[in-house]
C-alpha cells in the first residue's frame, strides 16, 4: 500500500539554541540522516517546517503548519492533510536512530490487522512520533481534537483502532534501546553522536 513519510520539523528548538532541522550529526544535517535511514520506506516524503529547507533535495516538499502554534498535534494534522497516500509514517526530526525495520513492521501490522494507528511504547510511554497512521480514519478525529482546544498528541487515540507495541516487542528491532532517543540540547546531541560512533550498526 502506498505510503507517505512525514518528518516533523516545526518545533521552536529553544533548548538546542538553533533550529534542530539544521543541526549536524556526525557532520551530516540531522534531517538528512533521518531521510537516508528511511530511504525506500515511502513513495512520498514531506517535511513539515515553518520555512523551506535549502539543504533538502528539490523533490522534497516542505509545508508549514496549517494551524500554527498548536505543537505536535498541529504538526500531525498538517501531516495527515498533506499526505497523498493512505498510509502515513510520522517521525520527528530530532531522532537520529529512527528505525526503518521497526517502522516497516508497524506498517505491516497496520495493514494486516486493519488498524488505524500502530504506535510503539517505551519505558517513557507511547512514542507517537515514531508511528504509522491511516490517513482517512485519523484525520477527522485529529481535526476535531484541535477544534476542541485539546493539545495532547494522543488525546484522540480512543476514537480509532490503535495497536500499541510493547517495549519487549520493539526490542526485537532495537536491542540497544536507541530508537526513541531524541536530542533537545547540545549536550544530548554530543551524547547521541558518541553512541552512534560506538554502535556503528545502530
Amino acid at each position: 500500500m502506498l505510503t507517505t513519510l512525514i518528518i516533523l520539523a516545526g518545533g521552536k528548538s529553544r533548548r538546542m539554541g538553533q533550529d534542530k532541522a539544521f543541526i549536524r550529526f556526525q557532520g551530516e544535517v540531522l534531517i538528512r540522516r533521518i531521510m537516508d535511514r528511511l530511504t525506500g520506506l515511502a513513495e512520498e516524503v514531506i517535511v513539515i517546517a515553518p520555512r523551506p529547507q535549502a539543504h533538502l533535495p528539490e523533490d522534497i516538499k516542505t509545508i508549514p503548519d496549517l494551524i500554527p502554534a498548536r505543537g505536535p498535534l498541529g504538526g500531525l494534522y498538517t501531516a495527515l492533510s498533506a499526505a497523498s497516500h493512505p498510509i502515513v509514517v510520522v517521525v520527528a526530526c530530532d531522532m537520529p536512530f529512527v528505525n526503518p525495520k521497526l517502522l516497516t513492521y508497524q506498517r505491516d501490522i497496520l495493514i494486516s490487522q486493519d488498524m488505524d494507528i500502530v504506535v510503539p511504547s517505551s519505558e517513557k510511554g507511547l512514542e507517537p512520533l515514531h508511528a504509522v497512521y491511516r490517513r482517512d480514519s485519523c484525520l477527522p478525529p485529529v481535526h476535531s481534537t484541535l477544534e476542541a482546544g485539546e493539545g495532547q498528541l494522543v488525546s484522540w487515540f480512543q476514537s480509532v483502532k490503535v495497536r500499541i507495541l510493547a517495549p519487549k516487542e520493539c526490542k526485537a528491532f532495537d536491542p540497544l534501546g536507541l530508537t526513541f532517543l531524541n536530542v533537545n540540547t547540545p549536550k544530548e546531541l554530543k551524547e547521541a553522536e558518541l553512541l552512534a560512533s560506538e554502535n556503528t550498526e545502530s
